[in-house]
């Protein structure tokens, strides 16, 4: 290892990572902040435009596009025809490429004005990755700071072993993609095209989880650089183990429907298994958690706990009565945290803010040989958006309930039916293959919901039920009505009218929203 090329936008770590090439003989070339960093520290450095005799021109676009710099990584030391070539135009071996690209994500996150974003796109720092990359088998490609230790310990021990080169480019294409990746996605923002003809997700790993869904299964979580928005990813997590693959997946649903509730009022998610257990809004955070615990106290054990606004230690105090996974809001007080410091286990995450109530994000599922990608389901279905479509109009109260239970229905597995009342969900269905099966166990779930709640009678009577579908039949109406007084869907079924007079029959109110909410 004779000569190594270094120019790094984070330079953490490169001045002692430089210092031991120096120390092994190493002729180090370099560019602009980098190269002056390096000086500063004693290093000598050769500055690129030397070694290849072309100055940086272009307002620095252009100063490794050169052969001399492609050559020198590109060149293969076991073809002769490529040796030959090389000293015939004086283009010297560069055995080791150290580069981390303009901070083009970083740009995009401080919102910076488009030609600042323009300016942040590396062109010859993926370049010369590619070309390092490609030529693996000669040269060491470092991407990643936390990879100088390793690389260094190798060098220092004067074996470098074929694995680390194919380790090291692997990580190098990557970085590269995830680069594009980023690039063409906030391009496609810019000029409003969320589904483009071709796309790719990139992302960095964040951390390696003990095991997926199962025990069987491997899994990491990745950071996407251009989601942006706060939640489960750029939470802190004050204490507890760390976050399984479930605990992630049931953090993020709880968090999004609390971003979703009214945010005038206070509110509690509970989430087992992606589902909703229990949901309310009151005015106080701890009569909240009561009435959502209320639903469906025997699922809500184990479960994972959002909260719409900061959490205060009188709520803190009710949820540390029970086991819970995963307690997330935006904001924990003092109280809180030293009241669930006595829960080792408890994972207690610090959001940064609620859910944007307009986002742009993509939801990526795979299937066999492709994506399945989408846009995510923001609507939010309001009372100016329903229409009656019978005889009988709902109440002010039952509006209430009404938009409360078909927001909650956009967060439940379909078939979801919502029972709520006095915006607490009462009674949840979820996930069943027909509309009527999921009605019947929002029902019985609902005939088991305590009166303590400050509700008097039973909880599920007199309570308004939403579908996020249509009812096909009016067999699955005919089953909520029983309780329900008021009933929330999307219509558009060919037998709506079918369904609209057995809702006459039986003196119910029923608006149409027009919007349906399948969540799979």
């Amino acid at each position: 290892m004779k000569r190594a090329l270094i120019s790094v936008s984070d330079k953490t770590g490169i001045e002692a990572f430089a210092r031991m090439l120096a120390n092994q003989g190493v002729e180090i070339l370099s560019t602009g902040g980098t190269a002056k960093l390096l000086r500063d520290h004693g290093i000598d450095v050769t500055d690129v435009a030397d070694h290849t005799g072309f100055p940086e021109m272009l307002d620095g676009r252009v100063k490794t596009l050169h052969p001399k710099i492609h050559g020198g990584l590109l060149g293969r030391r076991d073809l002769s025809d490529h040796v030959d070539a090389m000293r015939e135009h004086e283009i010297a071996p560069i055995d080791i490429l150290v580069v981390n690209l303009y901070p083009f994500e970083a740009t995009v996150a401080k919102a910076a004005p488009f030609e600042e974003v323009i300016e942040n796109i590396d062109i010859g720092g993926p370049a010369m990755i590619r070309s390092a990359a490609k030529n693996h088998n000669d040269v060491l490609v470092i991407v990643d700071p936390e990879d100088y230790e390793r690389v260094g310990q190798a060098l220092t021990s004067g074996d470098v072993p074929a694995t680390l080169q194919r380790d090291l480019a692997m990580t190098a294409f990557a970085r590269t993609a995830a680069y594009d990746s980023a690039i063409s996605r906030w391009f496609a923002d810019e000029i409003g095209e969320s589904l483009p003809k071709r796309i790719s997700i990139g992302g960095a790993r964040n951390e390696l989880l003990r095991y997926g869904e199962n025990p069987h299964q491997k899994a990491a979580f990745y950071r996407d650089p251009i989601d942006l928005r706060p939640g489960v990813a750029d939470a802190e997590q004050l204490q507890g183990k760390a976050l399984s693959y479930n605990n992630l997946n049931d953090a993020d649903a709880a968090f999004a429907l609390v971003s979703d509730l009214d945010r005038e009022k206070p509110g509690i998610a509970i989430i087992k298994h992606a589902n909703p257990c229990g949901v309310a809004q009151a005015d106080d955070l701890t009569t909240a958690y009561r009435r959502a615990l209320a639903c469906d106290p025997v699922s809500a054990f184990g479960g994972i706990i959002a909260c719409n606004r900061a959490l205060d230690g009188a709520t803190a105090e009710l949820i540390a009565e029970i086991f819970t996974e995963v307690v997330i809001a935006p904001g924990i007080s003092d109280e809180a945290r030293a009241i669930f410091a006595k829960k080792k286990n408890l994972r207690l995450l610090n959001a940064s803010a609620l859910l944007p109530e307009e986002g742009k994000a993509l939801a990526v599922r795979s299937i066999a040989g492709g994506l399945l990608i989408q846009t995510e389901d923001n609507a939010r279905v309001r009372r100016a958006d329903m229409r009656v479509v019978t005889k009988r109009a709902p109440t002010e109260t039952e509006w209430r309930d009404l938009e409360f239970a078909f927001l909650v229905a956009k967060h439940v597995k379909s078939n979801a039916i919502v029972y709520a009342r006095e915006q607490m969900t009462v009674g949840i269905g979820a996930g069943q293959m027909n509309r009527k099966d999921s009605a019947l166990i929002g029902r019985m779930r609902g005939e088991e919901v305590k009166s303590e709640t400050g509700i008097s009678g039973e909880m599920i009577k007199n309570s308004v039920v939403a579908s996020d579908a249509f009812f096909p039949f009016a067999d699955g109406l005919i089953q909520a009505a029983e309780v329900a007084t008021a009933v929330v869907q999307p219509g558009g079924s060919m037998r709506d009218q079918e369904v609209i007079d057995a809702a006459d029959e039986r003196n119910l109110a029923m608006v149409f929203t027009d919007v349906r909410h399948f969540r799979h």
